[in-house]
């Protein structure tokens, strides 16, 4: 350790010891929670008024000074400038603390939401090339030919410019016709984009102007209403693909049909742009499409001007940013205590229709959650059962749904430790993190007719003296008693009192529970597609219909009940692993166990599509049950 290093620790250590020697300055957990939490809050709002510069680092300082405020702890010039991006050359022997929320001593008790992208998406009445950097035209694919073979040239139609497209086409003397003339292969497929052509223009005061155009598919004409085909968002993963792919773009121009959906097309437009850069200082941070500043979107053949269905989408991709922050947040960041603050924010920022409830380890003593406490009991931090309830502005309420996500916040395995993928054990709260961003989308588009009981058991799976072994003993909070052969087989066991929770002391009528629970159905369905396992026909096709507008794939799994053979205990009412065959249905029939059997209630099991190894968390789960409670609410 270097002596610069050591001074800085000694510094702090006596400011810690003098704060500690007042007791009237230094403020309680609680108090500096809100004050730390009222802080993200107004970066938040800020960082959507602010320049794109700005929101490159803002981030990361206003964390850094927030904190340090709060606590007593002096913020050097330096660590301000080097998390700025300059001090290149400076040498002041301070050095910035790579994460100001924790120290060796405490554990981090919040975590950091990122910010939206700064752009706006709005609407236009008229198309006006003279303003914009960038132009998109969105073309419809060819009719399909019988028996049409791509791979010979000349056999398939060619795509044609029609309405705004050939308008613009005319007025630019024929510029998008050679784009197509050039890349004869392009079908004009949903999603699908042309290379830029760039037209330089003289304006009435004779300075010269250069714009970039391109073309983006929207697939067939006569699926491009139809929200399964998906058509819609990647639509707007392709203008937000455009807009970062070229450089120095500040405004941006669509042109779409009036059919298609904007709250789709916005939704996967911010989704793309997401950022996670609260760990990265510097130059380390990452904004994609950094210069732009707004989309603007004209309808064909309509006048409509109201951004509110742009604003939906708006909602909904807050909650997907919510989602990816939780699977993408480091343990020693994201613990029981951090996420059970992010509970309490959530019910801040949403205008009264969320109320959390924080559960600590007494209270879910009381409730006899024995199947929880045994998982959690090797943690550093204690378990916080965190319960979001959404109630509808006007108060009236036709049914209860519970939502119950699975929320190990890391799993190392526990004695039955894991030989591999450990690095990625942060995703196992992949389910919480769907509850969360869901439970954020829901309280912004305010459905009504529908109350919400977002549950999540937070813990860890960690190794101590007071872990829990194989072959323990746990009585879940119906009284079942649980022989635990496998301390990797914990999410079921954490589940296990959540689904009581929802069935008996809320009595919720119908229950959708989401985690990353087995590696076995990721072998069966690839990392793409999410396993739905239910033994009611209503609830399977609601979150069929759920995933097909989404995007967010699943596929309906069975149930065989003679599977339950294999969780049959020696010494226990269950066991919580059956044999190597057929896992991920063994643990959905596990599940059951916890719910009444005249419910409806589905598990699904999310553990494939809730991380890529190339871009990390995807955000998984979020809008699918959003969708699950906006199509409850039309009920």
């Amino acid at each position: 350790m270097t002596p610069s290093v050591l001074v800085a620790l000694a510094a702090i250590g006596r400011s810690a010891s003098a704060f500690a020697s007042n007791s009237n300055t230094l403020p309680s957990t609680t108090t500096a929670r809100r004050t730390f939490l009222t802080a993200a809050a107004r970066r938040n709002s800020r960082s959507q008024q602010s320049s794109t510069a700005a929101f490159k680092k803002h981030a990361r300082m206003a964390a850094v000074a927030a904190y340090n405020n709060n606590n007593g702890i002096h913020t050097s010039k330096y660590t301000m400038l080097r998390m700025s991006g300059g001090a290149d050359d400076a040498t002041d022997d301070t050095k910035a603390v790579p994460f100001t929320t924790w120290s060796f001593d405490a554990p981090c008790e919040t975590m950091e939401f990122s910010p939206l992208h700064p752009a706006t998406v709005q609407l236009a009445d008229a198309l006006v090339t003279d303003d914009a950097d960038l132009v998109i035209v969105g073309v419809y694919a060819p009719p399909e030919k019988e028996d049409d073979d791509d791979d010979e040239e000349g056999t398939s139609t060619a795509v044609e410019l029609t309405g705004a497209a050939k308008a613009l086409d005319d007025e630019l003397g024929g510029v998008l016709s050679e784009v197509l003339l050039e890349d004869k292969k392009y079908k004009a497929k949903a999603g699908a984009a042309t290379a830029v052509t760039r037209v330089v223009t003289v304006g009435s005061d004779g300075a010269k102007k250069t714009t970039k155009f391109a073309l983006v598919g929207l697939g067939a004409a006569d699926k491009i209403s139809d929200v399964s085909s998906g058509v819609a968002s990647k639509i707007g993963t392709a203008i937000a693909t455009a807009c970062d792919s070229q450089k120095g773009v500040s405004t941006c121009t669509v042109v779409l049909p009036s059919s298609i959906s904007l709250s789709d097309v916005s939704c996967s437009f911010y989704s793309k742009l997401y950022a996670d850069n609260r760990y990265r200082t510097g130059d380390k941070i990452k904004t994609p499409a950094e210069d732009l500043t707004s989309v603007s979107i004209v309808l064909e053949d309509s006048e409509e001007t109201s951004t509110s269905t742009i604003e939906e989408g708006v909602k909904l991709a807050k909650g997907v940013y919510l989602t990816k922050d939780i699977v993408n947040s480091p343990h020693n960041v994201l613990n029981s205590l951090s996420l059970a603050s992010s509970a309490v924010k959530l019910a801040e920022e949403s205008g009264g229709t969320i109320q959390t409830t924080i559960l600590d380890k007494d209270e879910c003593e009381k409730r006899g959650m024995g199947a929880f406490l045994g998982v959690a009991r090797g943690s550093e931090t204690e378990p916080k059962f965190i319960h979001m309830k959404y109630t509808p502005k006007s108060g009236e309420v036709k049914r209860k749904i519970g939502i119950v996500g699975k929320g190990l916040l890391f799993d190392t395995g526990g004695y039955n430790i894991k030989t591999a993928m450990m690095e990625l054990m942060k995703f196992d709260c992949g389910g919480s993190a769907a509850v969360f961003g869901a439970a954020r989308a829901i309280a912004a588009l305010a459905p009504e007719g529908v109350e919400v009981h977002f549950c999540v058991a937070a813990c860890e799976n960690m190794i101590s003296s007071k872990s829990y072994v194989p072959s323990d003993i746990l009585t879940a909070s119906n009284g079942k008693t649980i022989e635990v052969l496998n301390t990797d087989a914990e999410g079921r066991l954490t589940l296990a009192d959540a689904l009581v929770f929802a069935d008996e002391e809320l009595g919720c009528d119908k229950i959708v529970e989401l985690s990353t629970l087995t590696g076995a159905c990721m072998v069966a369905l690839g990392k793409g597609v999410s396993g739905v396992f239910t033994k009611d026909d209503d609830l399977a096709k609601q979150i069929a219909d759920a995933s097909e507008a989404t995007g967010d794939k699943s596929w309906r799994m069975p149930m065989p009940d003679e599977y339950n053979e294999q969780l049959e205990s020696k010494i226990a009412d269950i066991q919580n692993i059956g044999t190597r065959y057929g896992g991920a249905i063994t643990a959905a029939l596990f599940l059951q166990n916890f719910v009444s059997k005249d419910k409806p209630f589905a598990h699904v099991d999310i553990a494939g599509p809730v991380w890529d190894d190339g871009s990390g968390a995807t955000g998984y789960g979020a809008k699918l049950v959003t969708e699950l409670i906006v199509q409850e609410s039309k009920q």
